[in-house]
């Protein structure tokens, strides 16, 4: 028999009895709404009356010393107690607020268990034990809060590392949570834990979150491949090769050679060879197209393929290297007539570019002929894409690195031999895709369209950044395409092996061919490629960012400096600018007529490192 205005339990929560239908139940719950219920979702703990839940809801017990003596009374007692007779022993009464309160000891579990018409003392070892897990969760609830104030005072211990660590996991990109953030009621963003980090003093400036945010590995990579079989190579130890790179590169894979033969010029790309030893599905293979390619950046470098492959593949660190060249017989208009691709043993010079700059420029002898008649070849060979149509973009560059934990920019200067360098480059891709599309073996072919060009292209900075606007993204395939923005027929690239999963994948597909062995198909070369290309982007992406990242800690400490900057284009009531000596891109607002290409001082205000963000004014 259920009597209205009684005292009954729904969902654990108290609720008041207060018509009763033919086979409903309407309750009154303690927030004021009143629902219908069937008469098994209820459990009546006091028949009342009870008019409201004044004095009941406030009398909910939570187990104190009283209670647990009455626990202790009935640790010997074996019959179940209703719940009438624990608010009795526990409360002095059996009320509508004792009974509620008897109902929230049970809830609660820790003295009692069982059911409403059925309560148990619990075992003496089980509270017990409950109790010191309580205690231990009280003692971290009161050091939690501490350590917060001391977080919002900005005035953390080394102890607090335990606390921190969510907030670091989403800095990291790690977790897409963070308690201590929704605590001290800030965003859970990466950006925003970034800054608690600064501000609280637990990071400086100098950690870099970007690649971890973009799942990148740091780590040492695992696989070692095995050092270059014994096997046939042509020997050209005779014919001078050049490596020609950067000061700072330390893992060359590609040189360049150049004779003639039958009156005709032959250009050699003589190329680091890993697939002698690397082949599909091998551990070394698995990691770098799981990485994707080797990640620059200004704490160092992170390889795609183990640090101790350089000395057994990379070009110029012994007397005689090993390598894959690329033969690339040119006709008289500089076009390839016939690309031959064989292995090799090559005696490599390493030159800087400034190196080779001033050897071409001050010096005698083969060599220096021999890098003139290159440099005249590349001169050729760029005119002949930009008669296809190729897009040439001239925006500055800078090389950032670290000294000690001062952050050096320094502008990328355009030498000669880096044309001449990347001409060959673009030759060997060439001449590897024309020698694959030849055979029809699947390969991994690179194309790009162009959108819709401008009328008009503007001279200089302003003109070079409509056409990087135009220039849509590369696109790898198994079928060869034009790749516009280099104004070639056909493309891939042969030539960082030990920096590109996709050269090293079309590298091991070239030494199958040449072994006679079997070529993987046109599916499984395309299920490789995107998977290595997608590890890729990840890589540049941190690049991009990790870049961002260091000129924000380069210009921190340098506000009201002023930059020389160049008007890129408006948009708006701001302007796109370029600083060259950051090469960096960014708006500013400006209320004088001005006009592309001008030149602008702008003032650094503010820096945000967690945003990448610099804001800087026109000085009027």
């Amino acid at each position: 028999m259920i009597n209205e205005n009684a005292l009954a339990v729904y969902k654990n929560k108290p609720a008041l009895v207060k018509e009763k239908t033919q086979d409903k139940i309407v309750i009154a719950l303690s927030d004021g709404a009143s629902i219908k219920v069937r008469e098994k979702d209820i459990e009546i703990i006091h028949p009342g009356p009870v008019n409201n839940f004044n004095g009941i809801i406030e009398g909910g017990a939570q187990p104190d010393s009283a209670v647990r003596e009455t626990w202790e009374l009935l640790l010997t007692e074996e019959k179940p107690l209703s719940l009438k007779e624990l608010a009795e022993l526990a409360f002095g009464g059996y009320s509508p607020a004792s009974a509620w309160a008897a109902f929230c000891l049970l809830l609660d579990g820790l003295y009692f268990a069982g059911t409403i018409s059925a309560i148990y003392p619990r075992h003496q070892e089980q509270v017990e034990a409950d109790e010191k897990k309580r205690a231990e969760k009280c003692k971290a609830s009161g050091e939690r809060e501490l350590f917060l104030e001391r977080l919002r005072r900005r005035n953390l211990s080394p102890d607090d590392r335990r606390f921190m660590q969510d907030v670091e996991a989403l800095a990291y990109g790690k977790s897409n949570k963070s308690r201590t953030m929704k605590d001290i009621g800030r965003s859970e963003t990466p950006e925003e834990a970034h800054a608690v980090l600064l501000e609280s003093g637990f990071w400086t400036e100098h950690i870099n979150p970007h690649p971890a945010r973009f799942g990148i590995s740091l780590l040492p990579v695992k696989y070692i491949p095995e050092p270059p079989p014994d096997e046939d190579r042509r020997d050209l130890c005779h014919l001078p090769a050049f490596a020609i790179d950067s000061p700072w590169s330390h893992d060359p894979d590609d040189a360049v050679s150049l004779e003639t033969e039958n009156g005709k010029q032959v250009l050699y790309v003589h190329v680091a060879d890993p697939a002698a030893s690397i082949n599909f599905d091998s551990p070394p293979e698995k990691e770098a197209c799981n990485r994707g390619a080797t990640l620059y950046i200004p704490e160092g470098s992170f390889r795609m393929l183990a640090e101790e492959s350089l000395p057994l593949f990379a070009l110029g660190l012994a007397e005689i290297s090993p390598a894959l060249t690329f033969k690339m017989t040119l006709n008289s208009s500089g076009e390839i007539e016939v690309t031959e691709i064989f292995p090799s043993k090559v005696k490599v010079s390493r030159l800087t570019y400034k190196e080779a700059d001033t050897l071409m420029e001050n010096s005698g002898g083969a060599e220096a002929a021999m890098l003139g008649e290159l440099y005249a070849m590349a001169e050729r060979n760029f005119n002949r894409r930009n008669a296809a149509g190729a897009i040439n973009i001239e925006l500055p560059e800078t090389h950032i690195s670290l000294n000690q934990g001062q952050v050096n920019i320094e502008p990328i200067v355009p030498y000669r031999s880096a044309l001449m360098v990347r001409e060959c480059m673009l030759l060997a891709g060439e001449g590897a895709g024309l020698w694959a599309m030849q055979r029809t073996a699947p390969f991994p072919y690179i194309e790009q369209e162009i959108a819709e060009m401008p009328n008009e292209i503007l001279p200089g900075m302003a003109g070079s950044y409509q056409l990087r606007r135009c220039m849509r993204p590369r696109l790898l395939s198994v079928k060869p395409g034009r790749h516009g923005g280099l104004g070639l027929e056909i493309y891939t690239q042969v030539t960082s092996p030990l920096r590109r999963y996709t050269d090293l994948a079309a590298h091991i597909q070239i030494r199958r061919f040449l072994r006679g062995g079997v070529v993987l198909s046109a599916d499984e070369v395309s299920t490789r490629i995107a998977a290595g290309e997608a590890a890729a982007a990840a890589v540049t992406q941190a690049e991009r960012a990790s870049r961002s990242h260091w000129i924000m800690v380069h210009l921190a400490d340098k506000k009201d400096s002023v930059w020389d900057a160049v008007a890129l284009e408006k948009k708006g009531n701001r302007w796109v600018v370029m600083i060259p000596a950051l090469a960096l891109e960014t708006q500013i607002p400006l209320r004088k007529e001005i006009a592309p290409n001008d030149p602008l001082k702008l003032i650094l205000k503010s820096v945000n490192i967690p945003q990448g963000e610099a804001v800087f004014i026109a000085e009027e």
